[in-house]
């Protein structure tokens, strides 16, 4: 969906006052991003600095091994200004895998391709909120879109976590447009998304492109039934990671403010 420039203006400026009012209220006063490189941790590094300056947001590039587009998360660091760390992770996933895989056969046959997967997001989120632990009153940033989100293609409690989520109910092309409005270059918008694991872009690996997805959601439009099929199942499959976990009430009393 192709939004007109005074709708774009206002999700801006919603968001730089959302951003510094929403900080304010959970007790921080500057944030911990994770860099990849790609469109959403750029558009959203670049929006909390015009928020809060620059000298308030710190970018943590997490490789797991060789990244061939690296350059990109080191180039918007520059672009922006902001204070950055490099930590690599490949030793860490490393020893966790080799931990599972410890495990008695009997109880853990193998280590499956999904907890290769999901395990570098979990480590890079795990040492986010060490750093902002260790940094008083910053607080770390989910970055991830409303396309993303809609199909699953996040990992709980790794790239789906975060204090705050500015671009949580944007879609991808939305995100693409907002980038563009704010000024962001060229390079940092239109790179192809990857989950920079498997070595391939996100729509190879899901088998449709995200203006499929995005019109879908924004205007229930698809033409493709096998498409849309796939897209209800991932929906329906991937609901509990836009909730937080189920809690079993008590009909018990709770006082205090």
């Amino acid at each position: 969906m192709k939004l007109e420039e005074r709708i774009l203006k206002d999700i801006h400026f919603g968001l730089i006052k959302w951003i510094k009012e929403i900080l304010k209220d959970i007790g921080g006063n500057k944030v911990v991003i994770g860099i990849s490189g790609g469109k959403d941790s750029s558009i959203v590094a670049a929006l909390c600095v015009e928020a809060l300056g620059k000298n308030n947001v710190i970018g943590v590039l997490m490789p797991d091994g060789p990244q061939q587009d690296i350059s990109f998360a080191y180039e918007i660091c520059e672009y922006l200004d902001i204070h950055n760390i490099t930590i690599p992770i490949d030793s860490i996933t490393k020893i966790y895998l080799q931990s599972i895989d410890d495990i008695k056969k009997d109880i853990v046959p193998e280590v499956t391709a999904k907890t290769k997967l999901n395990l570098p997001p979990r480590v890079r989120m795990t040492i986010l909120y060490g750093i902002s632990q260790s940094i008083p009153k910053s607080r770390v940033v989910h970055t991830g879109n409303l396309s993303e989100k809609w199909i699953g293609y996040t990992t709980l409690y790794g790239d789906n976590t975060g204090a705050f989520s500015p671009l949580g109910m944007l879609t991808s092309s939305e995100v693409i447009q907002l980038g563009r409005f704010i000024g962001l270059p060229e390079k940092f918008i239109e790179k192809p998304p990857a989950d920079g694991l498997t070595g391939k872009t996100d729509e190879t690996v899901l088998g449709f492109s995200y203006d499929i997805l995005n019109k879908y959601i924004r205007e229930g439009i698809i033409e493709d039934k096998l498409i849309k099929e796939k897209i209800d199942n991932l929906h329906r499959s991937n609901l509990f990671k836009f909730t937080q976990p189920p809690v079993f009430t008590v009909d018990l009393p709770i006082y205090g403010e």
